[in-house]
């Protein structure tokens, strides 16, 4: 609880998982919502746009989240390796100094 408080512990390991899911589920249900609007309120559309909105929904949108997501934790995984070879040095200066 320390941890928490004086934000000595991330965060990001444990709530990124959770927000690339519910990306994901908001893009599948985007898409979804798109195609049905799109098709059922404009009277059908052009026969190219269901394959660039198939494509952007279920494809790339998903896929960008990822990315950004994979960054994030990379990052926060770099801070959490750093955090440990300071701690280690520390640990080890002090040996040295006793």
């Amino acid at each position: 609880m320390r941890d928490f408080l004086n934000i000595k512990k991330i965060l990001i390991p444990t709530i990124i998982p959770v927000v690339f899911r519910l990306g994901l589920y908001f893009c599948i249900a985007a898409g979804i919502y798109q195609i049905v609007v799109n098709f059922r309120f404009f009277g059908g559309a052009y026969w190219y746009e269901l394959p660039i909105l198939l494509f952007l929904w279920f494809v790339l949108f998903p896929l960008i989240l990822r990315i950004v997501c994979e960054v994030l934790i990379i990052l926060a995984r770099m801070n959490e390796s750093l955090t440990d070879i300071k701690e280690q040095l520390n640990t080890q200066q002090d040996e040295e100094n006793k």
